[in-house]
């Protein structure tokens, strides 16, 4: 195995250098080889997480271990906006990786698939992909990516043992979350993480929520799709706005949450400084990674809402790995494709990261050792009265801006009415690009 290092694409200062790991052979993405042939390189374009990159390396050393004759350069790119802004230039110039790592659902949309993607609806491998999965992969009438990672949840991770020594009990409805936070930021804690710095994390008071709208408001997913309900003005939709709001309002958050990364609120979870931290369960991998001995310390319970009989988890699916059509070698990114969408592609990231919810492969189970908040989290999954996948899996229309809005809010910048006005009005700008029925 040769290894080289590739500058991340975009302007990173802190970043992971790319791995190339040479490979000696071309296989289906059931691990079999084939003979001979001219060495390839492809390259595959991955968030700059340390989970990410953690299982991009792993899936791609255990992909050499059954391929001969070809090499795969993972490169890395920022998250949130940035990372989003980095994906499109490069679609749109011909400058794109081989394959590329990317969100399913709303945004998936917002990258023109049927433009710029190869679709692979007919593809031997697809047959393992859950058809679960395949509609937030899906333009027209053609499938184009296969999942890479597990189910997720958009929920709160919370630290076991603070809860322990104070006595809280899991909060089922949003006054018991904050009654729980007072009492925590009383005994000299951060009750609740944010962190700004990250933008994207600011999101989870509001996406995370939408199980609670979708119980209080079934049909707002399409009416919402139909521009015949606003988060400003639904009730039950705006909610999420303004508990950040009050929460900010009632200073339950870290001191240092505007300039607090992604990386230092895991570390403040893992370390019992914060307690409670709205973010998405893929977080679990990397606190495996990064704080190994502290992981079963971190237990996960859905954002609450104001009915503790309908108290259920807004779910995430998983990404997806696309070909863009500008790729060289077509033929050695299918294969690479087939191997992530297979059991030994599951198998490889189980390895680098442990699973943190259910993978969307058939034949992909998961280890009896999952963590603790993994175990919280299954009979949600398993009971679908008490769970809602989050709202961009059941509408193309998210608007861009709401990163921007959301630390707006918990930085007592704007208020949540206004928030949602202003989201509103982004959502509004995109779903008019999308040509969306009953918008022009």
């Amino acid at each position: 195995m040769t290894t080289s290092r590739r500058r991340p694409w975009g302007s990173l200062t802190v970043g992971v250098t790319a791995l190339a790991v040479a490979l000696t052979g071309c296989a289906g993405g059931s691990g079999g080889s084939a003979g001979g042939g001219e060495s390839k390189t492809i390259t595959w374009l991955v968030d700059n997480t340390e989970n990410t990159v953690t299982y991009a390396e792993q899936i791609a050393k255990d992909f050499n271990a059954a391929n001969p004759n070809i090499t795969v350069e993972v490169e890395t790119r920022p998250q949130g906006g940035e990372g989003d802004n980095i994906v499109k230039t490069r679609l749109s110039t011909g400058d794109m990786a081989d394959l590329f790592s990317y969100n399913s659902g709303s945004l998936f949309h917002q990258i023109s698939p049927e433009q710029n993607l190869v679709p692979v609806t007919s593809e031997p491998y697809m047959a393992n992909v859950s058809e679960s999965f395949k509609p937030v992969v899906t333009a027209g009438k053609e499938v184009y990516g296969v999942p890479v990672g597990t189910g997720n949840a958009g929920a709160v991770l919370y630290n076991k043992k603070v809860y322990e020594k104070l006595g809280l009990s899991v909060p089922k409805t949003w006054s018991e979350f904050m009654a729980n936070s007072r009492k925590i930021k009383d005994a000299g804690i951060a009750p609740i993480i944010q962190t700004y710095q990250t933008t994207w994390t600011s999101q989870l008071f509001v996406l995370g929520d939408f199980a609670n709208v979708a119980a209080a408001s079934p049909g707002f997913a399409t009416d919402y799709t139909a521009n015949k309900a606003k988060y400003a003005t639904d009730s039950a939709a705006i909610k999420g706005f303004e508990h950040q709001e009050e929460a900010a309002k009632a200073g339950l958050f870290n001191e240092d949450f505007a300039s607090a990364t992604y990386a230092q609120g895991l570390e403040k979870l893992a370390n019992g400084e914060g307690a409670q931290y709205p973010i998405l369960s893929f977080a679990l991998p990397e606190i495996k990674v990064t704080f190994p001995d502290k992981l079963n310390d971190i237990g996960l319970f859905p954002l609450p809402g104001e009915d503790a009989s309908k108290n259920a988890l807004t779910v995430w699916l998983p990404g997806g790995v696309y070909i863009p059509k500008s790729t060289k070698n077509l033929e050695e990114a299918k294969k690479f494709q087939a191997f992530i969408a297979s059991k030994a592609g599951c198998d490889s990231q189980t390895k680098a990261v442990g699973a943190n919810g259910p993978y969307l492969v058939k034949g992909c189970d998961l280890p009896a050792d999952v963590p603790t908040a993994v175990k919280d989290m299954l009979p949600y999954f398993e009971d679908e009265s008490r769970n809602s996948p989050a709202l961009e899996y059941l509408s193309p229309v998210k608007g861009p801006a709401l990163e921007q809005i959301t630390v707006e809010v918990g930085s007592g910048i704007r208020s949540a009415k206004d928030a949602a006005a202003l989201y509103d009005e982004d959502v509004t700008k995109q779903a008019k690009q999308l040509n969306l029925p009953g918008w022009n």
